[in-house]
């Protein structure tokens, strides 16, 4: 039996406008939820109710606020296998995933539970007599939260716990495909004794939620927005938040290379390549793009990788697999569009593409009614291909080579997203070289893409975001704004610049 699900507005359910169903990828005759979809005035009158509620949880002490963030951890820590299976169930991300997406959650309260007796400002001396000078941390106010749902859970935790932590009320919109997930997490939130209103969740559509936004934003309750999803996008919102003069916190697509060197350890490299590339189908943000791989290495680097893609198991995501079914129908189409990228000049050396069928099985897998689809690797792909320049959302892999280390990084900064990047080498210098000249907001040595820790930055440049970061003590610029305050205690009004003392050096002299 499915689930009911409608939006939650100041601890009251919310009327809904049309219904939405999320189906279970894996099964896609199964449907998880029913969700009540939101209009735009709905979503507005959402950020008016998180107005209010935010002025009195702001003056909850910054260390009771960490307590209940603490709470927040536990309560999802003792939840974690139900919530693990409903994103599983939901978006068909294999279970040992979705178990490491519930850690993060957990992860980044145990981080943040402490920052609530950390949120501090500083002292600073004056120019002048009799006077002090200090800085806060004050929060923003209102933060809206749009979020993407293939991280339905740990993504939305890493804007949610720093955002309330800080003393902003928070509407968050999670995507229509895992709003099971989202509502379940929701629960787990509110469950910690956040006071109503403090958080809301709104299902809505995108052109609604846009709507909404704008007219929070022009009534001037909302302070803050966070958006995770598609380059596309994240420009409109950058545009709309502009307009406001605010600066949304943006976590884009990615394009992201992994660079091959001719001294890297070729069987770790392919391990990585196999996980970047297609754990959770390729359809993680930070998921491998291009595999930039040294001539003299590149034969043995693909036949190794095409062998171990052959070899990965793709199926059930309950069970022990590298990958499951795409998040959504929508999400399939897609893809199905990239693969008509594939050029004549290009080399697809796994074999099948496309989606797994009775007619078009992978091995024994015959897919069933879901959404699943052969990973697919494309060797030969030329700057100025839209399987190099574009970001493919999906089980799909391109493969370069290159002869020099400044070649490399033109080739893995030429698509022009930042988000993530890799190299697999021995030799320090190639290591540190890359870091220098890569634009990527993260990365890894002889390590995968993806991966991410609660207390490391998170984000990226370019197409991939405007610089803004998540995660670590960094998001809290996110979320906070400094406020400078000096007091004069002499009694007199002094100048700053003209009242100064003036201690006249003698900088004609000169030692003997």
């Amino acid at each position: 039996m499915s689930r009911q699900i409608v939006s939650i507005v100041g601890g009251k359910d919310a009327t809904a406008a049309s219904t939405y169903e999320s189906i279970n990828p894996a099964r896609t005759g199964e449907v998880v939820a029913r969700v009540g979809l939101a209009d735009a005035e709905t979503f507005a009158a959402a950020c008016r109710t998180a107005r209010d509620a935010q002025r009195e949880w702001a003056k909850v002490p910054a260390p009771v606020r960490g307590r209940v963030i603490a709470s927040i951890g536990r309560l999802v820590e003792a939840n974690t296998e139900r919530l693990a299976r409903l994103v599983t169930e939901e978006i068909g991300k294999p279970y040992a995933e979705a178990l490491g997406e519930v850690r993060e959650i957990v992860d980044t309260c145990d981080f943040f539970l402490g920052e609530g007796r950390r949120l501090y400002g500083q002292t600073v001396p004056s120019e002048m007599p009799d006077k002090n000078l200090f800085t806060f941390r004050n929060p923003v106010g209102v933060a809206a939260v749009v979020t993407a749902g293939n991280f339905p859970v740990a993504v939305p935790s890493w804007y949610l716990v720093p955002a309330l932590l800080c003393g902003n009320a928070v509407v968050w919109k999670p995507a229509e495909y895992a709003a099971a997930s989202a509502h379940a997490l929701f629960r787990l939130f509110t469950a910690a004794g956040l006071p109503d209103g403090v958080l809301n969740v709104v299902f809505a559509g995108g052109a609604d939620t846009f709507g909404g936004l704008e007219r929070a934003l022009d009534e001037g309750t909302v302070q803050k927005v966070g958006f995770t999803g598609s380059s596309e996008v994240g420009r409109k919102i950058g545009e709309l938040t502009g307009r406001h003069l605010q600066s949304a916190c943006l976590e884009l697509g990615g394009k992201n290379p992994m660079v091959i060197m001719p001294d890297a350890e070729l069987d770790l490299a392919v391990e990585g390549a196999l996980f970047s590339g297609f754990g959770t189908a390729g359809q993680r943000c930070t998921s491998l793009g291009t595999v930039i791989v040294h001539e003299s290495v590149h034969d043995a680097f693909v036949e190794r990788f095409a062998r171990a893609v052959g070899a990965a198991r793709i199926g059930d995501p309950t069970e022990d697999v590298l990958a499951g079914p795409l998040l959504d129908r929508k999400f399939a189409d897609r893809y199905e569009e990239y693969l008509t990228w594939i050029e004549p000049h290009h080399k697809v050396v796994t074999g099948a593409t496309g989606r797994i069928t009775k007619d078009n099985p992978r091995g024994g897998f015959d897919g069933g009614d879901g959404l699943y689809y052969h990973p697919v690797v494309v060797d030969g792909v030329r700057p100025g291909d839209r399987l190099f320049m574009e970001e493919t959302f999906g089980p799909i892999v391109g493969v370069t080579s290159f002869s020099t280390m400044d070649e490399a990084l033109d080739l893995a900064n030429l698509p022009g997203y930042g988000l993530s990047s890799s190299i697999y080498t021995t030799n320090p210098q190639h290591a540190f070289r890359f870091r220098e000249g890569i634009s990527a907001g993260m990365v890894s040595v002889n390590n995968s893409t993806s991966g991410a820790e609660a207390h490391l930055p998170f984000g990226g440049n370019g197409k991939s975001g405007n610089g803004s970061r998540q995660s670590g003590m960094w998001v809290l610029d996110q979320f906070t704004r400094w406020q400078a305050m000096n007091w004069d205690h002499s009694g007199r009004l002094q100048k700053a610049q003209m009242d100064v003392a003036d201690i006249v050096p003698d900088l004609d002299f000169r030692l003997a």
